[in-house]
């Protein structure tokens, strides 16, 4: 890789960072799974005393500078802005009620080196409760080729947000397990979670009562648990695609919510309340509840021999 190139990557990346929002911070070239360079940045919020920071790795060959790549960057670079300013960016929770934490995850997708027909991403999810249990599970996405026919390119920016979405879909199934230790746990990725008559992705069908329920526990937990009362995006396309829904909606639905008292509403963010954190009983039944779903559970009928084999 030439530094021409190089150089090109990093000029594109810091304008397209520009009008986002965003400041680059540092460029370090990094290596993918097969040890091939990438460049790796760093970029935050201007006069962010936080210093949190949004880490973005690309393969150094990856020239994004085209229409239909160009535009999909600029949109996730815009919604990194507004992620960035939630107090833990990388904390999210599943509609069963558990907040959880993305990270070690290896970009770009890599493909199987078991000769299956299919792109890889490795990274890690932590229970994200503030306690210190250690509780993660390792994750092996799996992404059909077929399924990465349908984005422009298995690169971070495009790839990660129905990545993550497929995680928590898969932890709603009660298909991912959470210890303290343990090997990776595969994640399948394929065209079940897209809708070619619709042209979107589908991961769970919610009614508006689920949506909310979903509001309230992000904000409890993002917000008052892990965010010592700072507000969280509402508004977030990536929440709405998990849900089903739009970011208009999810924002018309939080206001009654901020009437009630419950929620301090500022535009697309929400702050918890002490109305809503006396109500932590509540989530953390919801998360108990949740986290034993995901146990496996041994089959008594087949212990006493009454299964139908």
């Amino acid at each position: 890789m030439t530094e021409a190139i190089k150089s090109t990557l990093v000029s594109a990346l810091q304008d397209a960072a520009t009008k986002a929002g965003l400041t680059l911070v540092s460029t370090t070239q990094g290596a993918d799974f097969h040890g091939r360079p990438t460049s790796i940045f760093q970029l935050g919020l201007p006069a962010d005393a936080s210093n949190r920071v949004l880490r973005l790795e690309l393969s150094e060959a990856f020239e994004f500078d085209k229409p239909r790549l160009l535009d999909r960057m600029a949109a996730h670079l815009a919604a990194e802005a507004k992620r960035l300013r939630n107090p833990r960016p990388d904390c999210y929770v599943t509609l069963a009620g558990l907040p959880i934490a993305f990270g070690q995850f290896q970009w770009p997708a890599h493909r199987s080196t078991s000769g299956a027909d299919t792109y890889i991403i490795h990274g890690e999810m932590h229970l994200a409760d503030g306690g210190t249990h250690n509780l993660h599970a390792k994750v092996a996405a799996s992404v059909t080729v077929t399924f990465a026919e349908i984005v422009p390119a298995m690169e971070q920016p495009y790839a990660e947000t129905f990545v993550y979405n497929a995680i928590r879909k898969t932890v709603d199934l009660g298909q991912l397990e959470f210890l303290k230790s343990g090997n990776r746990q595969p994640v399948p990725v394929s065209t079940r979670y897209y809708s070619r008559w619709q042209k979107k992705f589908l991961f769970t069908e919610t009614d508006d009562a689920e949506r909310l329920k979903y509001l309230l526990c992000k904000v409890y937990w993002l917000s008052g648990v892990l965010g010592q009362g700072k507000p969280v995006w509402i508004a977030d396309p990536r929440d709405a695609q998990y849900l089903n829904t739009t970011d208009e909606d999810l924002l018309r639905m939080i206001g009654h919510e901020a009437a009630e008292g419950l929620l301090k509403l500022d535009g697309e963010f929400a702050a918890a309340t002490p109305q809503l954190m006396a109500k932590a009983a509540d989530f953390q039944a919801r998360l108990e509840a949740a986290l034993e779903f995901t146990k496996p559970k041994f089959n008594e009928a087949m212990r006493s021999g009454s299964t139908n084999m």
